[in-house]
């Protein structure tokens, strides 16, 4: 598949780590459907794939049934894949159409030919970041204790 191309490292957002606690979905399951996806698609966020893999494969013959799916949203940067979101579908999706797959895999060649803006520069430098900064659990914990 053109969107598989070479291995990156893979980045998990935070938004990512509480879906996966929530369907418990482990980290090395979510990296099997990046890594071998039965069907890959647009994402609805600008700039990101969607790809699925069925999580209770059944053959009968030569048709595959499944009860329910496991879903990744990933957006690719030239040296690292971002996993968005993840989380179980419980059933069965239908297929979008080819010619939404092939505006999809121009678009895709179209944005990892571009290559990462001023902004994805900078963070990726270690520059300043328009999150909040994040603070620890221990920290919280002092400050209780010195107002109490």
């Amino acid at each position: 598949m053109p969107f598989i191309g070479k291995l990156r490292p893979v980045i998990f957002t935070r938004h990512a780590r509480a879906k996966m606690a929530f369907y418990k979905l482990s980290e090395s399951r979510v990296r099997h459907v990046l890594h071998a996806p039965k069907r890959v698609e647009e994402g609805i966020a600008p700039k990101t794939v969607a790809v699925m893999h069925p999580a209770s494969l059944r053959k009968t013959g030569p048709q595959e049934t499944w009860s329910h799916e496991i879903w990744a949203m990933i957006q690719d940067s030239p040296k690292e894949r971002l996993v968005i979101s993840a989380w179980r579908y419980p059933g069965k999706t239908t297929p979008r159409d080819r010619t939404s797959l092939e505006r999809l895999r121009s678009e895709y060649r179209e944005f990892a030919a571009r290559g990462p803006t001023a902004t994805e520069r900078t963070i990726a430098a270690g520059g300043a970041s328009t999150a909040p900064p994040v603070r620890s659990a221990k920290a919280s914990l002092d400050r209780r204790k010195i107002k109490t």
